[in-house]
């Protein structure tokens, strides 16, 4: 197969950042992917309805700016609040309210990664939040790992799984709950003996690499994100259950963009870019599984579905065409490297 024709897939994770940083990113998501839940830490987080909506105008305003009438241009934010400690069920009605805008919640352990200080130290004390989301129909997206400092970094998943996350399950069995960007052949397992109520989003890194790249002919930071990457018997997982057709498992890049200086540094900031090259990087993987024909169903169609919202009707075609990954790319007065920096990248969108 050289050409792939899809559904016009979405983005069920994505950090778009703010100011000049959110212009310089948006349009690589706009050119592939129809919709994308974009996360709330930001600096102060986002943490109201009114806040949210301000931050889509402002993604909105630079789309226009980067892409005009362009392909993309009726790309489509979904917004979702940052949980804390604060968050009360009025918080959680005005998201059912708001027509569609904002359509989730995020729940970050506090300290777990990238601007998580404002996150949650305990579950239990919200469970009349988790009781209203599970009434209005709101979904919980999880940052699944533990932030005791006793816990070995690569078990932090499995951890607050076996802990916290099993608690809330049982104790809200209505309400839906993603676990996001999962690393683990545990974590895998947790969804599958899962009802439809839960469902967990793959990046395209984790499906890729396994923790070996972050040490291959030195440290390198590039490659350095949270959830870390897991060893290889976990890579196969996620790609067994990314490529198995299961509508619980979907799409979900979690490109993080962060400047050079940052990701280079004595202290190098956690997170991957891959928007540059998402949909293109998920077909790599697809194909070497033999499941090019269930990339559709991962990227497109099984994320509408749980979130209850109607599949795009547009497509996008991929062509089996080698192309190579600019070094660098303009950020904010800065640059970034995206993943796949000067090496190539097998296919290509054609037609979007």
């Amino acid at each position: 197969m050289d050409e792939l024709t899809i559904t016009r897939p979405d983005d069920w994770h994505l950090h778009l950042r703010d100011a000049d940083a959110l212009e310089a990113v948006i349009a690589d998501t706009a050119a592939r992917f129809g919709r994308a839940i974009v996360m709330p830490n930001l600096k102060p987080p986002v943490t109201s309805v009114a806040d949210a909506l301000a931050y889509r105008e402002r993604i909105l305003a630079a789309l226009a700016a980067r892409v005009g009438e362009g392909p993309g241009a009726d790309f489509q934010p979904l917004m979702t609040l940052y949980l804390t400690g604060q968050t009360s069920t009025a918080d959680i009605e005005a998201v059912a309210a708001s027509s569609g805008k904002v359509v989730a919640v995020k729940l970050y352990p506090a300290g777990a990664t990238t601007n998580s200080e404002a996150g949650v130290t305990a579950l239990d004390p919200l469970d009349e939040v988790f009781t209203a989301m599970a009434r209005c129909g709101v979904p919980l997206l999880v940052h699944g790992e533990s932030t005791d400092p006793s816990v070995d970094v690569f078990d932090r998943e499995s951890s607050f799984i076996a802990g916290s996350l099993d608690r809330l399950r049982e104790r809200h069995a209505a309400l839906k709950i993603v676990l996001e960007h999962i690393t683990t052949a545990e974590a895998v397992a947790w969804v599958r003996e899962a009802g439809p109520n839960t469902a967990a989003t793959i990046t395209a890194h984790h499906l890729l690499h396994n923790r070996n790249a972050i040490f291959q002919g030195g440290l390198r930071s590039d490659f350095y994100c949270l959830p870390v990457l897991k060893r290889e018997r976990h890579r196969q997982a996620l790609v067994s259950a990314a490529t198995s057709g299961d509508p619980r498992f979907f799409l979900g890049t979690d490109s993080a963009p962060h400047p050079r200086s940052a990701k280079h540094s004595a202290c190098g900031c956690a997170g991957i870019y891959t928007a540059h090259a998402a949909i293109e990087l998920y077909a790599e993987v697809f194909e070497e599984a033999g499941a090019l024909d269930r990339l559709e169903g991962f990227a497109s169609h099984h994320g509408p579905d749980f979130y209850g919202l109607p599949r795009n009707a547009g497509t996008l075609t991929l062509t089996r065409s080698a192309w190579t990954v600019a070094e660098a790319l303009p950020f904010g007065g800065e640059v970034l490297t995206p993943l796949r920096a000067g090496e190539q990248v097998r296919w290509k969108i054609s037609v979007s």
